[in-house]
């Protein structure tokens, strides 16, 4: 029997979906997992001669052609490092492993050590697409060693998503920054994600729209600007009914979102970076309240608030205030990717990541396209808003995300993803910010000094002799 070109460690939705995209493609893949009895319900499901089972570690080695390629598809942490600690011996000098979990990329960063220090080739590869890109085609975010990158290349290109510009597969640097990037798109996600759910619930309790109403609106936008992946499947899902209830199933969903961890990477990662991204931590933190269902139902009945109108909001400004909260999102994430380069030393291009977002993931969107345009146009480009046709999409909309946010604000309608959208945009544009007054502040409790407007250098003023008294032990 004829050695499979790679191997699959993982029979979770994503393993067995990419080993069948694999075989789908031509390819000859042997698969493993820890269960026996999984791995035996896959082969007997889809009895393939391309799919070449196996019972033990060793035997799934024995089955790969040299040099050896292994895919990681297990669960991030403590179970990618068990993977790894029994599967390094049994392999040669040469072999390659990728990690195509949602690994912490500093984890991948050890990982890709440990893997070195015994001749292994590492790679850490971000996978998008969820369980329906895994089997059709992902978008896959590659880090790993350069030289040995031709070595998985003709394999993850295979089984990768097609897009407008390419195969959306990319090596974007050294060492984790194929992770990085995934953790970033994540960021991005959730943002993406929570300005949709507060567009559909200001659609519900500002416009009065029942959910299959709603649902026309997002499909409505998904055939212009604001078309994507999350819009297509928030109009899907708006219409969807409970065969249970017979009602909208969306109402029958409990409001608790829950995260894997990797949007909370990506703002640790920008406070770490000093990269800018209110919006997406905003986003996160949304997340984290909505899981506190006890408290809140309980504050309901406690803290007053207003009352919903239920008028004044225009539902083209609902649109325009999407976009910029989406664009921000977007904006947000690249400048971290573009920072993160920089501090990391992974040499991302970002037009490239860009390219290989505009298909099988699940940020991919239309904004895509003009994103890699305008890096490709300004590969330095510090934010996206001050290219075209962004600058001109918050020159159109800004007065109605205003508006947007004010009646939210006004109803007592939670919108972080709006509402930091707008601050953020805000302070960027705004050429003398407040923070004169915070650094004073810090050099009157701390004699941490502060610079000035009129000339070089670091000064620092005593602030008790000009009569202003202050805690000095802060």
């Amino acid at each position: 029997m004829a050695q499979a070109e790679f191997g699959v460690l993982g029979l979770g939705v994503m393993g067995r979906n990419l080993a069948l995209n694999a075989v789908g493609r031509g390819r000859t893949v042997a698969v493993f997992n820890r269960s026996t009895e999984r791995t035996e319900a896959f082969v007997g499901e889809f009895p393939d001669s391309r799919i070449v089972p196996a019972y033990g570690l060793a035997e799934l080695v024995r089955a790969l052609a040299s040099p050896r390629k292994v895919l990681l598809m297990v669960k991030a942490g403590a179970a990618t490092d068990d993977a790894l600690s029994a599967l390094l011996p049994l392999l040669d000098r040469g072999d390659v492993v990728i990690d195509g979990g949602n690994a912490h990329y500093e984890d991948t960063e050890r990982r890709l050590e440990l893997a070195a220090g015994r001749g292994i080739r590492y790679f850490g590869a971000g996978i998008s697409g969820g369980a329906g890109g895994a089997l059709q085609g992902p978008s896959i975010m590659v880090g790993g060693p350069v030289e040995a990158y031709p070595l998985v290349r003709p394999i993850l290109e295979a089984i990768a998503a097609r897009g407008p510009q390419g195969v959306c597969c990319a090596r974007l640097g050294p060492g984790s920054a194929g992770h990085y990037v995934k953790a970033i798109h994540n960021g991005i996600e959730y943002a993406i994600m929570q300005a949709l759910a507060e567009a559909y619930d200001l659609m519900k309790r500002g416009l009065g729209l029942a959910p299959a109403e709603a649902a026309d609106v997002f499909d409505a936008w998904n055939r212009d600007d604001l078309g994507g992946y999350l819009v297509e499947i928030t109009g899907r899902i708006l219409r969807r009914r409970d065969p249970e209830t017979g009602g909208p199933l969306i109402e029958s969903i409990l409001d608790e979102a829950a995260q894997q961890g990797t949007g909370k990477w990506s703002s640790q990662s920008a406070l770490d970076l000093g990269s800018p991204a209110p919006t997406i931590a905003a986003v996160v933190f949304a997340r984290i309240v909505s899981s506190l269902r006890g408290e809140r139902v309980a504050a309901a009945d406690v803290l007053v608030g207003p009352s919903p109108v239920g008028e004044g909001l225009d539902a083209d400004d609902l649109r325009g205030s999407t976009l910029l909260a989406v664009l921000a999102a977007f904006a947000e994430g690249f400048r971290q990717l573009r920072d993160a380069s920089e501090q990391r030393g992974y040499g991302i291009d970002l037009a490239e990541v860009a390219r290989i977002w505009t298909a099988g993931c699940i940020v991919r969107s239309k904004l895509l396209e003009p994103i890699r345009a305008a890096f490709l146009g300004t590969p330095d480009l510090p934010f996206l808003v001050l290219a075209e046709p962004f600058r001109s999409m918050w020159a159109e909309h800004q007065a109605a995300l205003r508006r947007t946010v004010i009646f939210a604000h006004r109803n007592g309608i939670p919108a972080p993803a709006m509402s930091s959208a707008l601050n953020a945009f805000d302070a960027y544009r705004t050429g003398r910010l407040p923070a004169n007054l915070i650094q004073a502040q810090r050099d009157l409790f701390g004699a941490h000094t502060y610079r000035r407007v009129d000339r070089d250098g670091s000064f620092h003023t005593d602030w008790v002799e000009e009569g202003v008294a202050g805690d000095h032990d802060r």
